[in-house]
This record gives C-alpha cells, structure tokens and sequence, in this order.
C-alpha cells in the first residue's frame, strides 16, 4: 500500500506550483562568463570524436572561446586551419567548477547553436565521476538533424515512466542503455539553420527528486518572467506549462540512486561514437563528400565554410535554488562537502534546503550516491522538492 501512496504523491509533486519560486545562485554571462568554468585540455577521449578540446589559454588565443561585441559567449569550432590527415581539429569543452544539488534550478538562453554534417553538439550535466553520477542530456543533437532531444543517462537500471504530460516524443525507455532514456522535441526549430534564424530560444531544468523536467521556448514563446529576467531576479516557475520531456521519479527509476550534484557542460565534438557512426552519418551526410565517410570528408582539409556554423552563442546561463544557497569553495580541491557531509571528487557544491512542495511540507534535501532522506512534515507526507535548472541544450536526434 505504501508503494501506491508513495507514486500518487510523487506524480502530484512533479510538476511545479505558485509556491516554485527560485532565487539566483549563479549568473555566467557578459565579459565574466568564462569566469567558473575549467577547460577541457586534451583530445575526446569520452566520446571518441576527431577533437581537440583546448585549455582556456589556447582556446583564447585560437579565439574559439570568447565573448563577442554583443556581450554573448561564443564557443566555435575552428574554421581557419587547413587539418591534414591523421590529425584532429581544434574546438572546445568546458565545465562548471560549482556543482549544483536537488534544489537548484538552471536557465540557458542560446541564439545560435552549432550544426552541420560531422557537428555534435551538448549542453549538458554530469555528476563528479562520470558516468555512475549521472548525465542529464539538455541540448543535444547531430549533423543535419531537424530537432534537439533529451536524455538521462543512468549507471544502472531506470526506466522512465511516462505518467505525467509531456510535449516531447518518446523514443527509449530505458536509461541505462548507450542512447539513454531519449525524448525528442516536437516544437518546430528547436536545432539547426531554423533556431538560429528565428532568434534562439531558452531551455530550462528541473533537477527534482520527485522527477527531472525540461522546458523549451523558441525565441516567441518565451514567458514573459523569463524575458524580463535579470541576472539577479527570482523566477516562478508556475506558469511554464507542459514540459517538454518529463522524467518522473517512480517505482522502476529511484532518482537519488543514480544522479549526484550536477555539473555543467557545454561542449562541441566532431564525427564520434554518434554522429561519425556510417550508418547515421551516411543517411545525412554521405553525398557531401568524395568518400562518404566523417572524417575524411569534413574534419580533414579547409574548416570554411564547412564549419562556419559550428559556434554556440549564449546570452547567460544561471543557476538558481528554492533557497538562496550561494556556492562555497571547499579547503581541497579533491573534496567537496554535499550536505549530508558526504565527500565526492568535487571542488564546490551548492547545497540546497527545499522551501515547500505542492501540499506545503517542508524537507530538506540530503542526497549521496545511493540514497536520499525523505522528509514528513506538517500533517502529511512531504516530499523532497528538488533542483531546478534552466538550460538552454540539445540532444540529438
């Protein structure tokens, strides 16, 4: 009986309420929004793609890590080498140095994404020890696909339940497997030539224990307390609506068990285990080239124009929790303090005490690899209330 009460009531949490009101933690933006971020540094050896990932001090001087004269953060590809062959091309990876617990709340607000035959493109979240922590897929997708999706990645057994509302489509299930739990976007121009020409757009995030859900508004649909947000404002989260991908926490896929805080990545590879696979490559983009093949045909030779569009430009990103936690650096740099006093490989967490959920009980969020402490509060049962992080990603299709 207790299981069937336990899934009632998080299906009746999952979605946010007038009471979802975040506070700013963390604002990366303008002529500082490399300020927080560590560099990659050395080839994709995660994903096996034909790369580079600079250091901040290369990616600076090669400027294929910059901000632009708009005050926007440009993260490209380069397009100025002649790559001969046998050798990788130049781009970049980058990751937030704070990690962000059940509580917080993420936006990200993108014009242009990267695409074209041999692009992948990820803005993305990973735990300390990837990928037994963790992955949460925002914006993702590949060569010259139509739409983003999204995903979770799991270490071990998840399977996504689709009981609450969502806009997206279903094409996996199960979040363990290599292509995760996958949701694609219906909304028109949510990857490609089309977003970049109809202004961009905005994703956000909720990292909840009672679930994860992802929003996405094309540059028209924007809701208005997100385009008059400021880098220091609050956000109500009450009147977004439909999520686009909705990954509710149920009896088959315990959250807490397989995702830790959560860093932030943003990162561009080429060809790899997705995009450079023949027989996803070739249905897209094998007449493109004298070969058929990825790499040969894109990687290799003059970037223009081939890679001319391979560049993120992003407004902001910010992070946000139901209570102002602000980040704080720890003593190590190999050690981080969660608020359960656990220690994962981490330099900072945001730690978060949830302010209420949908019946107005208050928890507090204690989260570790394997477990989480669910809270009773007032005179029923409360559930934990989560992160909410607003991103602005894509996840291949």
């Amino acid at each position: 009986m207790f299981p069937a009460i336990l899934s009632s009531l998080l299906v009746a949490s999952t979605l946010p309420t007038a009471s979802n009101a975040f506070d700013i933690v963390k604002d990366y933006s303008g002529t500082n929004f490399f300020q927080g971020w560590d560099f990659y540094g050395s080839w994709d050896n995660l994903t096996l793609g034909d790369v580079w990932w600079l250091n901040q001090t290369e990616a600076t001087a090669e400027h294929l890590a910059y901000v632009n004269d708009a005050g926007h953060a440009i993260i490209r590809v380069d397009n100025t080498t002649n790559v001969p062959l046998n050798e990788k091309r130049n781009t970049v990876r980058i990751t937030t140095q704070d990690l962000y617990d059940w509580g917080s709340l993420f936006i990200i607000d993108v014009l242009h994404i990267p695409y074209g035959c041999s692009v992948w493109p990820a803005f993305w979240t990973k735990g300390p020890t990837w990928p037994d922590d963790g992955e949460i897929d925002i914006i993702e997708s590949i060569n010259l696909n139509p739409n983003n999706q999204m995903a979770l990645h799991t270490a071990g057994s998840c399977l996504k339940d689709d009981s609450v509302p969502q806009t997206g489509r279903n094409v996996g299930q199960d979040c363990s497997t290599g292509s995760g739990c996958v949701v694609v976007q219906t909304e028109q121009n949510s990857y490609g030539p089309g977003f970049a020409a109809s202004g961009g757009g905005i994703w956000a995030t909720q990292f909840d224990i009672s679930g994860i859900y992802m929003w996405y508004w094309g540059r028209a649909n924007i809701p208005a307390n997100l385009a008059q947000a400021t880098s220091t404002s609050s956000i109500d989260v009450s009147t977004w609506g439909t999520p686009s991908a909705a990954f509710p926490a149920n009896a088959k896929c315990n959250l807490t068990e397989h995702f830790t805080p959560q860093q932030l990545v943003i990162d561009i590879t080429l060809c790899g285990d997705w995009a450079g696979v023949p027989s996803i490559y070739g249905s897209q983009c094998g007449h493109m080239g004298p070969t058929g093949t990825c790499y040969q045909d894109n990687v290799v030779g003059p970037g223009s124009p081939k890679y001319d569009n391979a560049f993120f430009e992003i407004n902001y990103v910010r992070a946000y929790t139901a209570t102002k936690a602000a980040p704080t650096a720890q003593s190590t740099a190999s050690s981080a303090t969660v608020l359960d006093g656990s220690s994962p490989t981490a330099t900072t967490v945001v730690t978060v005490v949830t302010t209420g959920n949908p019946s107005g009980a208050q928890a507090t969020a204690l989260s570790t690899k394997s477990s989480a402490v669910k809270s009773v509060a007032a005179s029923g049962i409360g559930l934990l209330a989560g992160v909410l992080m607003t991103f602005v990603m894509i996840d291949g299709l």
